[in-house]
């Protein structure tokens, strides 16, 4: 079950320790991880994916595997997040079966609303603004794509790409359920502290 929003989706940082970076991440709050690495062997996706699936659902979270299915459905992870390239929603929901979670990433409405089609369960929608984290081939979408996206679709949509504690809370007023980050809170000195900072943002309350 997707998690009551507002929420934080944290994703891994490259450059990082998966597991230590989801461990901090879910101190602070985050209801999501994504384990994201382009690079890794399958044995080491598979060996993160386990540590950090059982990390959290100690704290009742959610652990989501990028574009691998076979990596989510071998960790017994919750689900697995599939970008434009990867397969299409419908089939990965054949391999995973009907309880797992299956994101879809999506830059436009016209996008978000065939996910939706396929049977997604939510939406990875942007990047709204512009980000380092990941090379990017289009320009930032912006808010105004995203509130537009909200009012066609009713699946949730977690905001992705240049996020900060500064312009989160005004993406949930836009309609995302949620936001993801990666360098907000892998950058960070003290990634707890971020990951607690942007979740307190988000949902309008002191940190």
């Amino acid at each position: 079950m997707i998690p009551s929003p507002p929420f934080l989706c944290v994703i891994t940082d490259e450059a990082l320790c998966p597991v230590t970076l989801a461990e901090q991440a879910l101190k602070g709050g985050a209801a999501m991880i994504q384990l994201r690495h382009k690079t890794a062997s399958g044995s080491q996706l598979f060996s993160w994916a386990v540590e950090i699936s059982k990390r959290c659902h100690q704290y009742h979270a959610l652990c989501i595997i990028n574009d691998r299915v076979d990596i989510a459905l071998a960790s017994s992870a919750d689900g697995v997040h599939l970008g434009q390239q990867d397969m299409p929603a419908s089939t990965a929901r054949k391999l995973l079966g009907k309880m797992a979670i299956i994101g879809v990433s999506a830059s436009s409405p016209d996008e978000a609303r065939l996910a939706e089609q396929e049977g997604a369960d939510y939406i990875g929608f942007g990047h709204i603004y512009p980000t380092a984290s990941k090379v990017k081939e289009f320009s930032p979408v912006g808010v105004e794509a995203l509130r537009k996206t909200a009012a066609i679709v009713s699946l949730p949509i977690i905001a992705i790409g240049g996020i900060t504690i500064e312009n989160s809370a005004s993406l949930i007023s836009c309609g995302a359920s949620g936001v993801a980050v990666i360098s907000a809170v892998s950058k960070a000195n003290d990634p707890s502290k971020a990951a607690h900072e942007l979740l307190c943002a988000i949902q309008g309350r002191e940190a």
